[in-house]
């Protein structure tokens, strides 16, 4: 799964969806088939609502964390205010720089499950990181549901995790695992976990809630096992 670097004009043109279009897939379409595709790649995404440690439910934040934060608007919609009043995958679609991601969820048919899905924790590629797979890698995927849902609940794990719980080695729910290092303030993902195999991933921005989970914007596309 490794590529040219993709210019981000051409990502641009790979992804370029407005917003508000993307805004009314995830508030519209349906996802029973993507539900479906996800319960026979792992027994643990069977249905939309996991068993979790009840402590972890509790949306309660200690962030946000990270040097990029300016991703999210100060005010208004894809704001740390407004997100955390809305589902995650309706939460990522008013966030500029997670668009490619939304999209990715839409052509998916995942949108009812990262919508219903209860107390998780999102690991969010942002435009950035999906941009540096190569010229190919995005049209690719958006065309390719099975390999794209692999990856997409690749970037999900039980629990709304905080910094602290977030280091340390998680089942994913696409089955396998993914392990994050300290510290707590500035979480990374090592470079041999990421799909261009470069260099680690950092979180951009994190600890963020939702209505159902906590999100951690990282600046590489993570690689599923296998």
């Amino acid at each position: 799964m490794k590529a040219a670097r993709l210019s981000r004009a051409t990502t641009r043109v790979a992804v370029g969806v407005a917003v508000p279009v993307l805004l009314a897939g995830l508030t519209a379409c349906s996802s029973g088939e993507g539900a479906d595709t996800v319960s026979a790649s792992s027994g643990t995404a069977s249905s939309s609502s996991a068993a979790v440690d009840p402590t972890s439910a509790a949306p309660v934040a200690q962030g946000p964390i990270g040097a990029g934060c300016d991703v999210f608007p100060a005010a208004g919609p894809g704001s740390a205010a407004a997100i955390a009043t809305a589902p995650v995958g309706i939460a990522v679609s008013t966030v500029p720089q997670l668009s490619t991601l939304t999209q990715a969820i839409i052509a998916a048919n995942l949108v009812d499950v990262v919508n219903t899905r209860e107390d998780v924790t999102v690991l969010a590629p942002s435009d950035a990181a999906f941009a540096a797979l190569g010229p190919d890698a995005v049209p690719g995927l958006l065309t390719d549901v099975p390999r794209l849902t692999t990856l997409l609940t690749h970037h999900v794990v039980p629990g709304r995790l905080t910094p602290d719980q977030l280091v340390g080695e998680h089942t994913t729910l696409n089955g396998d695992s993914v392990t994050v290092a300290g510290p707590a303030g500035s979480p990374t993902i090592t470079a041999d976990q990421t799909v261009p195999a470069a260099v680690p991933a950092a979180v951009v921005c994190g600890d963020l809630p939702t209505a159902n989970a906590t999100l951690y914007v990282i600046d590489q596309v993570l690689a599923p096992a296998g």
